[in-house]
């Protein structure tokens, strides 16, 4: 990797000799504690794509808090609570990702409904209709690798339990005004959440997720909560504060009574296995773990040369 250059094994006994364009944040996994696992070469499209493959061992930490999140079209709200229940902390990070990225999803459907089926074969209009779809995606990714940062970080200093909801066949239940699936289609929580918990993961910090039945609706202090709006509702103690804060704030307690409840604070983390970080996660299961092996893998642009040399290799 010091030119830069990979050469790969071709037919007839000769070598094809691949100039990588690199990429500097990845000199960092190279000279760290990852380990190079492997590396894939890809043909498309008459070009060459390089997969580097990193892992390395992970060792989690004892959580002293517990921090819900409930994320949400236009923000991230967070509660930190101790190991006995008493609130630590609340926040809300904007998330503008959506909202700029509808922009961009509306135009391109004004486009082809102005074109109609013949928007595909009009010079330029293609091509329009892809740039807003680039920058759609875009967007999207950007604000979630950002967003993901920030909530690992906020755990971080926390030392944090991470706790986030378990939102399978959310989109297969949704069932509303064109508008709302508009934002539901274009909606990144998963790719939220995965961000979030393989970061996390690196950091060495326990993430789970639970159930969020009720969240909104459950009043974290005992009693009832009285419904202002549908976004506003008072707590029994009197204070005036956002169905999302509740949400967070029941998340919170749900992880921290998964906590203690049947291992107890010092055999959580033995207790803890990690998980598959796919696009449905699921709730801790398995066989207790005192390490967990992070892979993360890298797709870079590789170019061929022209000429085939000589094997170096026997």
């Amino acid at each position: 990797m010091q030119n830069k250059v990979l050469r790969i094994a071709v037919l007839n006994n000769k070598w094809v000799e691949l100039k990588l364009i690199w990429y500097t944040y990845l000199d960092r996994y190279f000279d760290s504690s990852w380990r190079l696992k492997e590396i894939l070469a890809n043909y498309r499209d008459n070009t060459v794509w390089i997969y580097f493959t990193f892992e390395k061992e992970v060792r989690l930490r004892e959580p002293r808090t517990v921090m819900g999140i409930d994320i949400n079209f236009n923000n991230i709200t967070y509660t930190i609570v101790d190991l006995q229940g008493n609130l630590v902390s609340m926040g809300v990070i904007p998330f503008n990702g959506l909202k700029r990225a509808l922009t961009h999803r509306i135009i391109a459907e004004k486009i082809q409904r102005k074109y109609s089926r013949r928007w595909r074969y009009v010079k330029g209009v293609g091509k329009a209709v892809r740039m807003h779809g680039r920058r759609t995606r875009n967007i999207l990714i950007d604000s979630c690798h950002y967003i993901s940062g920030r909530i690992v970080k906020i755990a971080r200093e926390y030392n944090a339990l991470m706790v986030l909801m378990n939102l399978n066949k959310l989109r297969s239940r949704a069932n509303s005004s064109r508008k709302y699936n508009r934002k539901l289609s274009l909606w990144t929580y998963r790719r939220i959440q995965t961000y979030t918990h393989y970061k996390a993961l690196i950091d060495g910090l326990p993430i789970v997720f639970v159930s969020p039945k009720n969240t909104s609706k459950t009043s974290p202090l005992g009693d009832e909560l009285v419904f202002i709006n549908y976004k506003w509702v008072k707590l029994p103690n009197g204070h005036i504060v956002t169905r999302d804060m509740v949400a967070s704030w029941n998340l919170a307690l749900r992880g921290l009574n998964l906590l203690t409840r049947d291992v107890g604070l010092p055999g959580f983390v033995e207790a803890l296995k990690a998980l598959d970080g796919d696009e449905t996660p699921n709730p801790m299961r398995g066989k207790p773990v005192h390490y967990l092996l992070v892979t993360m893998v890298f797709g870079e642009l590789a170019r061929a040369t022209t000429k085939a040399i000589n094997p170096i290799y026997p």
